[in-house]
């Protein structure tokens, strides 16, 4: 799911993951509507982030689809339940990009991989670099380095975990943030 981009709409941009960073996780994925909860201060982080003409851009990995676990038209539903909360406390989400793929599923989309970022900015005709691209986990800001984008690390979700195998790695050093709203409020 995208949305076309209108006249005046921003020409700044900030990345985010989904699971984790904006909502709460897990282990069993976000299947419904019922069960997209979002993070403490994450819908209010996207609307401070809207009101300095920021864009939000969401991406990623939703392996429940290749898992047979969902359709696409249930993750559908789970994004604009997200949107609506969005838009409710004030925000926008210029974009949502998404990785339909199971783990072993051989696709560039999937993060680590860089495919979702490369479409984002060739859809939105942007170049990644210095991107801040805010995730939870080691895939999402790998992904982030590989394609070109600034990795931020938050610590919600699997970031306080995340943050413990960065040392000696090539994203050792990167920003890190307490959670979205900590983000939103250092972006300047």
């Amino acid at each position: 799911m995208t949305s076309a981009r209108a006249p005046g709409d921003p020409n700044r941009f900030v990345i985010l993951d989904r699971d984790g960073v904006i909502n709460v996780d897990s282990r069993d994925y976000i299947r419904s509507p019922a069960e997209w909860i979002p993070l403490p201060g994450s819908l209010e982080a996207i609307a401070s982030l809207t009101r300095k003409r920021v864009g939000v851009v969401v991406l990623t990995n939703q392996s429940a689809i290749g898992r047979g676990l969902m359709t696409e038209s249930d993750l559908d539903l789970i994004h604009q339940r997200m949107l609506d909360a969005v838009a409710e406390a004030g925000g926008r989400i210029e974009a949502i990009y998404h990785c339909p793929h199971a783990p072993q599923a051989i696709c560039d989309c999937r993060k680590p991989r860089p495919g979702l970022f490369q479409r984002f900015a060739r859809d939105y005709g942007v170049s990644l670099a210095d991107i801040p691209a805010a995730g939870d986990s080691y895939r999402d800001l790998e992904a982030a380095r590989r394609s070109g984008a600034r990795p931020v690390l938050v610590l919600t979700g699997n970031g306080a975990q995340t943050r413990a195998r960065l040392t000696g790695t090539p994203l050792d050093g990167i920003e890190i943030q307490d959670d979205l709203a900590a983000f939103a409020r250092s972006y300047r």
